[in-house]
This record gives C-alpha cells, sequence and structure tokens, in this order.
C-alpha cells in the first residue's frame, strides 16, 4: 500500500497533536463511580443520622453499581468527619452526611479547619426531624400549657433536660425559654440515657430530644410528648400540638440531615450523585425505614440544600449568642 502523501502524513499529525492537547474536560472522562464509595457519618452508629446514612446508601450502591461503606467517625461538631471529607480527593468517592451540627458548629467554634459553605458541594436533602418536649408519665404536667403558666408564675424553677451544650435539643431549649419569653433553667448532661432518667426520676420537668428515638418510651407509657417543635404535628402523634399550637408564636425547629461531596467535585458526578440520591428517596422502603426512625422525607434539588445551610448558620449563630455561649 502506498504511503499518504506528505502533506497528507502532516494534516494527520497536526490533528493527534492536537488532540493530545485538548483540556481534560473534552477528553474522555473516567467512568464514574469506578471504585467503593465512602460515605462519611459524624455520628456514632445506632442514631438517626446513622439510620438514614444507611437506609440511603444501599439504595446508592445499587443505583452506582459500587457499595457504598459508611464510615463513622463521630466528634464535637461533626468537625473530624466533615474536615476528612472537605479535604478528599474530589472525585465523587468521598461523601458526608451533613447535618443541622454543621450549621450550628460555626457559632460554637472560634475557627473551623474547613467552611461549611465554600468548601463542599451539595448533593441533596434527605430529611427532617422534628424533637419533642416530653414530660413523666406521672409528672406534674399534663401539657405544655401547664408548664409555661408554671415558669411564667414562678421564675427560673422550671428545669429542661437536654444533651450537651451546643446540640441541637440544648440550642432548641434555650430558644424555647426565649421565645416563649419565660426564665428556666436548662440542665445538660452526657447523653439521651441519662436525660431519660432524670426525667423518669422527676429531677427535671421537662426534656428537650429528638422525637424518633423517643417514640418507643412514649407509647410504652413512661413518658408524655406535651409537643413537637416543629410546624407541623407529626404523623406519629397526631394528637400531640406543636410548640406554637401550645401556645410560644414563632417557634419551628426541625434538624436535617442532607449529602454533600467536596467542593472542587465534577458537575457531572455531582448530577449522577444527586439522580441516584433522588431515586432512593422515592422508593417506598427507602421512605419506609427512614420514616420508621423518624425523618420526614424531604428530597429537593441541590442548592435547597445549601440554601438551608446558609440559614442554619445565621439562625442558630443569633442563638448561641443569645444564649451567651462562648465559642471553643
Amino acid at each position: 500500500m502506498a504511503l499518504p502523501s506528505l502533506p497528507l502524513r502532516r494534516a494527520v499529525l497536526a490533528v493527534l497533536a492536537a488532540g493530545a492537547a485538548l483540556p481534560g474536560a473534552l477528553r474522555a472522562q473516567p467512568r464514574f463511580p469506578e471504585r467503593a464509595l465512602t460515605l462519611l457519618v459524624p455520628f456514632a452508629p445506632g442514631g438517626i443520622a446513622d439510620i438514614s446514612a444507611r437506609a440511603v446508601a444501599e439504595h446508592l450502591a445499587r443505583t452506582l453499581g459500587q457499595p457504598v461503606v459508611i464510615d463513622n467517625r463521630p466528634s464535637a461538631g461533626s468537625i473530624v468527619a466533615s474536615q476528612a471529607a472537605a479535604t478528599a480527593r474530589a472525585d465523587g468517592h468521598t461523601l458526608l452526611l451533613m447535618s443541622n451540627a454543621n450549621a450550628v458548629s460555626v457559632g460554637l467554634f472560634r475557627k473551623l479547619p474547613y467552611d461549611p459553605v465554600k468548601d463542599f458541594a451539595p448533593v441533596g436533602l434527605i430529611g427532617s426531624f422534628d424533637l419533642g418536649v416530653f414530660a413523666a408519665a406521672g409528672g406534674r404536667f399534663g401539657s405544655l400549657r401547664d408548664a409555661l403558666a408554671f415558669a411564667k408564675a414562678h421564675p427560673g424553677r422550671l428545669n429542661i433536660g437536654t444533651i450537651a451544650p451546643g446540640s441541637t435539643q440544648h440550642l432548641s431549649a434555650k430558644l424555647f425559654e426565649t421565645t416563649a419569653g419565660i426564665e428556666a433553667l436548662v440542665v445538660p448532661y452526657k447523653g439521651s440515657p441519662a436525660v431519660l432518667t432524670a426525667l423518669r426520676a422527676g429531677e427535671i420537668d421537662l426534656a428537650v430530644e429528638v422525637l424518633g428515638p423517643m417514640l418507643p418510651q412514649v407509647q410504652a407509657g413512661a413518658v408524655r410528648a406535651l409537643a413537637v417543635t416543629s410546624g407541623r404535628r407529626h404523623p406519629a402523634l397526631p394528637e400531640v400540638p406543636t410548640v406554637q399550637q401550645a401556645g410560644v408564636a414563632g417557634y419551628d425547629v426541625a434538624s436535617w440531615n442532607g449529602i454533600a461531596a467536596p467542593a472542587a467535585t465534577p458537575p457531572a458526578v455531582l448530577a449522577t450523585l444527586a439522580r441516584a440520591l433522588q431515586a432512593a428517596l422515592a422508593d417506598p422502603a427507602v421512605q419506609d425505614k427512614l420514616a420508621r426512625a423518624g425523618l420526614r422525607v424531604q428530597p429537593g434539588a441541590p442548592g435547597d440544600l445549601q440554601a438551608l445551610l446558609t440559614r442554619e448558620i445565621s439562625r442558630w449563630g443569633e442563638v448561641i449568642r443569645a444564649a451567651k455561649i462562648e465559642p471553643e
């Protein structure tokens, strides 16, 4: 076979050279995902964040065709897991279960090793979950209105138990105190079991705690749910009023979680992850698992998570300042 003419050979070589010089975005992209994904969870196994992460991860793995490994890294303010995610390779294979703690931590710490808004790219919301105000089954308050009346008549004598200072529960109790215009004593405990023990023993009058894990206690008759903190009644407790309905206008608190990736993750990868997350949240089996944990499914666009995070940083910063909690 005759060789191509010299001009033709030069033209072919020029085309090949141009192809080699194409920017990475125009070359063939590697397949995503090409290996197992890791979902960093800033909380210990067994809690509502861990349950929701695992429910979603199982479906993501089927959709994406790769395992999704849950890596629990609990720490104050979700800092350990969040820093690991923020500094991970931005290829979509490392994700973060983002939550209300990421918003709260901005006001609780003088300096974080990452920027919760700028260093993450949102994939999407998973959902929100209510907190509740609880009393012992045999306690002196049969309703939240009764407790509010007592607090107004006896400033400083209503005791409200929560977990550690700076937690969503603790800050929700402080917000309740200021919004209701009462003077109460908010008592922090090391963990939820200690709060429940104190409530049942009569050491505290009320407890503010995540609703889902407390439902078995309510159903068993050990504690009484006086109100839920969000603006809507909870489907598992339709007879229980919201805090607003109990007389505290403007009080609306719900915690939340979602999934984020490192900020520089390619848009196409983020789009693939977002579609997979929406498919998971549309699955009735996933919805059932999340509902049993007390979580309200809240699918939406990635921008919804970013907007929520920004609003919550501002909101809880004001609560922290009003509560006179000094940043660490």
